[in-house]
């Protein structure tokens, strides 16, 4: 029994993983007859869709992120274990966490998510970067900002290009919205800040193995933002494979693409803790779950969120892998396990799972978005972007996060001005070479040259 493990006769429900779906499920839970204990590796809930524009220095991490404990700080019956879960022992009820301690349930929530998934190539992630956590996302903005930065030392004209070439592989929700905010930082907000490198000749490309861009949302959808993301001087590569990535650029096919930046936002896979139930995978290594969301075999163990793989028996619709699917996922199961313990006991008949379709948005750029709302009503254009910018504000954690990204917002949409735009923490990377000496005689006479030879 792990230390922080609460003694107490009330059923104990354990929530592994606090992202969208576990956090719905503790707070429809708090105040229930349970006792409940949070287990996440980190110690904070992340608003991932709101994480490239980190990435893109739109916004620091704390303005997407809040303490865990802190958003249950009056909750006496929640407990945060920092810790990361190794395994699930079904049979015994019990959870194996990587410090060496088990910790005992009553009821299992499991909301540990996916993570990357590279096709067998794990060795491409080291040259290309994904984009799930803060640090990764704080990654990808010192590489894009460094980029310019030895562009700008360069007087090799192959380098320079190399540096401002950032390669996009997956041209799903996050693809493209990487894509259409790094091509509009490049030609509108960094234009002024460079001398020797035009930022604006920067290249952007996006690499999709389908057929078409946001392939999730319909065709016309798909069109019209790859139009909107050619608009922005985005180069849209469909259809295409990538064979290759190494420090240098990436290979599709025969054709040698080179980048010094690449992003990697194609695959991803479930986390492995799900395996260790026992139950049946899809291929993506998803817990195959039952129409109320439980494992088979073990109704005290609720899988939801993007680990779980589930197809409404009304519609024969997989559930996508949004955050709002998530958040519904959490409420059912909270709801299943309250009525279970007011029951004094497993209900008779357990009630299946319905998603709602509220729909789906992508932003592509300033005031350019796309999506359907309410399941049906294709929405483009300036009113996608407001509503976009409307439901991400609405889902986010706290008062002052919503405070803070809507200043964010505001100041990068009236000054053309991104307020994150810091390079921290250390690379070793040709910026630690030694000084580069430019062939422009405006920018160094020949008595300083001569300094640097002696």
């Amino acid at each position: 029994m792990a230390p922080g493990q609460p003694q107490s006769e009330k059923p104990h429900v354990v929530i592994l993983g606090g992202g969208f779906a576990g956090l719905t499920a503790a707070k429809a839970l708090r105040r229930a007859p349970v006792s409940i204990t949070i287990i996440d590796r980190r110690n904070h809930h992340l608003f991932q869709p709101l994480l490239y524009q980190v990435a893109m220095a739109a916004l620091s991490p704390a303005d997407i992120a809040a303490p865990i404990r802190g958003v249950f700080s009056r909750n006496k019956n929640v407990n945060v274990e920092l810790a990361e879960a190794e395994r699930i022992d079904a049979e015994h009820r019990l959870v194996a966490l990587d410090h060496g301690e088990t910790i005992e349930y009553d009821y299992l929530i499991v909301a540990t998510g996916m993570t990357h998934f590279y096709f067998g190539h794990d060795d491409w992630a080291e040259h290309a970067p994904g984009l799930k956590s803060a640090a990764e996302a704080l990654q990808i903005r010192n590489r894009f900002l460094r980029a310019f930065e030895m562009a700008e030392r360069t007087d090799d004209e192959y380098d320079r290009q190399a540096w401002m070439t950032f390669v996009i592989v997956g041209a799903g929700p996050t693809g493209v919205e990487l894509a259409g905010t790094m091509a509009e930082i490049a030609r509108r907000d960094l234009p002024g800040d460079f001398r020797h490198c035009d930022t604006r000749q920067a290249r952007i490309i996006l690499i999709e193995a389908h057929d078409r861009v946001l392939h999730s949302m319909d065709a016309p959808l798909s069109a019209r933002a790859k139009r909107d993301l050619e608009g922005f001087g985005v180069e849209v590569r469909l259809s295409s494979m990538v064979t290759g990535i190494d420090d240098d650029g990436v290979d599709i096919g025969d054709e040698r693409i080179g980048a010094k930046n690449v992003i990697w936002a194609a695959g991803v896979k479930a986390t492995s803790i799900g395996a260790t139930i026992g139950a049946a995978t899809d291929k993506s290594g998803r817990v195959i779950v039952e129409p109320d969301l439980s494992a088979p075999g073990h109704p005290e163990i609720f899988v939801v969120g993007d680990l779980a793989s589930f197809t409404d028996p009304e519609t024969d619709e997989a559930a996508p892998g949004l955050a709002p699917v998530a958040i519904q996922m959490g409420r059912h199961a909270a709801r299943i396990i309250a009525a279970d313990v007011k029951a004094g006991g497993s209900q008779k008949k357990r009630p299946t799972f319905h998603y709602r379709d509220r729909g789906e948005l992508a932003t592509i750029g300033r005031a350019r978005a796309v999506g359907v709302v309410f399941g049906k009503h294709r929405v483009t254009g300036l009113l996608a972007w407001l509503l976009w910018l409307v439901v991400h504000i609405y889902f986010l954690i706290g008062f002052r996060n919503r405070l803070m990204v809507l200043f964010g917002w505001a100041q990068a949409y009236l000054r053309f001005e991104r307020g994150a735009r810091l390079i921290t923490g250390e690379e070793t990377d040709a910026s630690k070479e030694g000084p580069i000496i430019r062939n422009n005689p405006r920018e160094q006479s020949a008595e300083s040259l001569e300094e640097i030879a002696e």
